[in-house]
């Protein structure tokens, strides 16, 4: 019982969520589109692209972009040993 507490602790601890967010017409604005976006070995080469003017209705309209790493995106890297590594992306509008 002890070394699966301490297995599931030290799991824990070192699992990483992480949001990166780019500011480009104000902080605020209204989450329009999410998806989670597919990469392998990390993300090692490969990239992955929204056109977030249209999905605002124009350039003018896009808020902010994040793209988030999350429990559950780490959840399946590590399931699959980093070979499937997938990220969110969030588009907010104004």
């Amino acid at each position: 019982m002890k070394t699966t507490t301490i297995a599931l602790s030290l799991a824990f601890i070192l699992s990483a969520c992480s949001t990166q967010t780019a500011l480009v017409n104000g902080k605020g604005g209204e989450k329009t589109k999410e998806e989670m976006q597919t990469f392998f070995v990390g993300g090692l080469g490969q990239t992955q692209s929204i056109n977030v003017a249209t999905v605002c209705g124009g350039a003018e309209k896009v808020a902010k972009v994040e793209r988030v790493y999350s429990p559950l995106n780490w959840g399946l890297g590590f399931l699959t040993a980093g070979i499937y590594t997938p990220y969110d992306a969030k588009v907010y509008c104004n």
